[in-house]
């Protein structure tokens, strides 16, 4: 049965390195981030967006195809979900990606300092 335990092996560093685990931290996070944008968009943004327009529910807006109702608001709804969702997203990778920046930024070395510090090693090597 070694095809079975070479076959075990693989799966156990895969399943057991962090890209996997890292995957399955960002789906929790992704889901409570999810509930986050779903209550910003139902329970913030629509009241505005109703109040702006007089009132108007988009969930609620259909027409009928014969005895079909074609509930078009519902993909009005959808789509700007969607563009919340997006826009957070986008804001979120930008704050990341720019703090990211400022540390490497912070972590250059100045080129003076590395050959400096090369030349005493090599000092210190001939003593």
């Amino acid at each position: 049965m070694k095809g079975g335990d070479n076959m075990w092996e693989d799966f156990k560093s895969f399943a057991f390195e962090g890209n996997v685990l890292d995957l399955a931290v960002a789906v929790v996070i992704g889901a409570a981030f999810g509930q986050i944008v779903t209550s910003l968009v139902e329970d913030i943004m629509m009241p505005l967006i109703g109040a702006l327009f007089n009132g108007v529910d988009f969930s609620t807006l259909t027409f009928m195809v014969g005895n079909a109702p074609i509930a078009y608001g519902m993909f009005i709804q959808s789509v700007f979900d969607f563009l919340v969702i997006a826009a957070s997203i986008f804001l979120f990778i930008r704050i990341i990606l720019r703090k990211k920046q400022e540390v490497e930024e912070e972590e250059e070395v100045d080129p003076q300092e590395v050959l400096l510090t090369e030349i005493r090693d090599l000092l210190k090597e001939n003593k």
